[in-house]
């Protein structure tokens, strides 16, 4: 089976340093490359770009750090709107846009679900991150985005389409929107701390009439009479249960500890939530 370039993207290692968001930028402004991409505007282009969410309130929150491309998808929408061959997909599954072939054809653009195709006024052509194919087609095994990134959020894998999804498997790996049926070939690892959301609060118990923390308390978080999550209170009495679909509904919480326990029912919305102090009784 033929080889193809996927990249795995791991959420909960990056920290926001956009090293490559310039590597890309170095690479491409000024610098022409025939057959994959002309040159990258200096201002309004982001071909690799950042996205942050920040979730939960006060004392308990999270901040989760994404980068996001071209996606290079195996069923690409800008292919299926561009003309005269603008837009192709190589055997090893990278998708180049045609900087010559692509002139005048904004409509590449504007079919990117994703908003990883950017438009280049000042030469009237469709643009997007190339997969560094020029560099790996010189003999590179690496992006220079994964090449720079000192917290190895990035791994490019040059596999067949069966071993990558054995490795999506292993690895809970998930794609972006995977609803739009695009079959993108950037995977993302931990993407939960982007979509998803976690319940935490703070358990206290009350010694000869000083409430302190209850640390080692155990939480169990049911819906529907089963259990979804559990968790142990830390040295500050606090706890966290993530991986929680938005807007899912009602929940109920049992934590138990030496000081007693305690039943807390409610409601997740759209938001990560925190329940606030939560004091055990005998």
């Amino acid at each position: 089976m033929t080889k193809k370039w996927n990249m795995i993207v791991d959420v909960e290692r990056c920290d926001n340093c956009r090293v490559c968001f310039l590597a890309v930028k170095d690479e491409h402004i000024g610098n022409d490359f025939p057959g994959y991409a002309a040159e990258q505007p200096p201002q309004g282009h982001n071909w690799m770009e950042i996205e942050r969410k920040e979730r939960g309130s006060y004392p308990i929150v999270d901040a989760a750090f994404m980068p996001v491309m071209c996606n290079h998808c195996d069923d690409a929408p800008c292919m299926k709107v561009a003309k005269d061959g603008a837009v192709s997909k190589r055997a090893d599954g990278i998708v180049i846009i045609d900087p010559q072939k692509s002139k005048g054809q904004k409509a590449i653009a504007d079919a990117c679900p994703y908003g990883a195709v950017s438009w280049n006024e000042e030469q009237q052509i469709p643009q997007a991150w190339i997969f560094d194919a020029h560099l790996l087609d010189d003999g590179w095994t690496q992006t220079r985005a994964e090449q720079c990134c000192s917290m190895d959020v990035f791994r490019s894998v040059k596999v067949d389409d069966q071993e990558m999804q054995r490795i999506k498997e292993q690895e809970g790996l998930e794609v972006l929107q995977p609803e739009l049926g695009t079959m993108p070939r950037v995977y993302y690892k931990n993407l939960h701390l982007m979509n998803e959301c976690f319940v935490g609060g703070s358990v206290a118990v009350t010694i000869n009439g000083v409430e302190e923390c209850a640390a080692g308390a155990e939480v169990l978080l049911k819906q529907d009479g089963g259990e979804v999550g559990r968790a142990t209170t830390d040295t500050f009495g606090e706890f966290k249960i993530d991986r929680l679909k938005p807007d899912s509904g009602q929940y109920e919480l049992e934590i138990s500890g030496s000081g007693g326990g305690l039943s807390k029912p409610f409601e997740l919305g759209a938001e990560s939530l925190y329940l606030g102090t939560l004091t055990l009784t005998a």
